[in-house]
Order: structure tokens, then sequence, then C-alpha cells
């Protein structure tokens, strides 16, 4: 892999945040599993939060990842309700792990749990969002740092 040139990136304070709150009480496995889907969904809809590759100093390549940190918050599941509720007013990008889809097999079977259900009525246990700080810190407000 090519040196890439040196491009300037904005650094911290980050304009905007990267937040995934799960829903209190899940398995480990589960925290790790839902904060990956979610994470990724993320980095699907605004592209612009990954950086540049990585390469060691042997020249091996690794993947970009994203320029700024996750914050990963947990809270009971009425906050994660009013959380998706608040989000979508502000018209944040949002993306939802439900209790369905862990059993599901695969993505169809994913978005056709998630269709299946209103969204008043779906039973988060993540969700994730992207936005200006104060808007995702007012759309989390009383989650709490994930331990």
């Amino acid at each position: 892999m090519e040196s890439l040139p040196t491009v300037e990136e904005p650094g911290p304070p980050w304009p905007t945040k990267i937040a995934v709150l799960l829903r209190e009480g899940l398995l480990p496995w589960q925290e790790l599993n839902v904060t990956a889907f979610l994470s990724s969904a993320i980095a699907a809809a605004v592209p612009e939060l990954i950086g540049r590759p990585y390469e060691d100093a042997d020249g091996t390549a690794y993947l970009a990842m994203f320029r700024q940190p996750v914050l990963v918050l947990t809270g009971p599941a009425p906050l994660l309700a009013g959380a998706r509720d608040k989000a979508l007013a502000r018209g944040l990008p949002t993306s939802v792990f439900t209790a369905d889809l862990f059993a599901t097999g695969g993505d169809v079977e994913n978005r056709a749990a998630v269709q299946a259900v209103r969204g008043i009525d779906l039973d988060l246990v993540g969700l994730a969002v992207h936005g200006p700080r104060n808007g995702v810190a007012k759309v989390l407000g009383g989650a709490r740092m994930h331990p």
C-alpha cells in the first residue's frame, strides 16, 4: 500500500457525536453485537465520518475506522423509546436494534422483523444516533455511560 498524503482532518473537540444507547440488562455478547451492528449503520449512512486507512511500519494495510469516538451509553427501555422519538423528530441519522433481531438469521429477516412492528411498539434493545453534539446530548438525556 502506498503511503497516503497527509490530509487535515477535524479533531477534538468534535462538532458531532456518535452515540450508541443500549438497554439495561443485556448479556455481554448482546451488548457487543448490538453495538457493532448499530455502529455499522452510522458508518454506512454518514461515510464522511470514516477516516483514512491505517498502515503499520511494515507497510501492512488496515481498514479505515471512524475518525471520532463512539460513545456507548445505557438506560432503561422507556429511555430508548423516548430517544428514538426525539432523534427522529430532530431528523438525526438513527439506527435501531430490536429484541426480535436476536432470533433472525440475516439481513433480510432483520429488516422484515423491524418492518412488521409499528415504530412506537418496537422492542428496542439499542439505538445509535449521529448529529450535532448538543442535539445528540438532548436526545440521549438521562442515559449514563456504559460501565
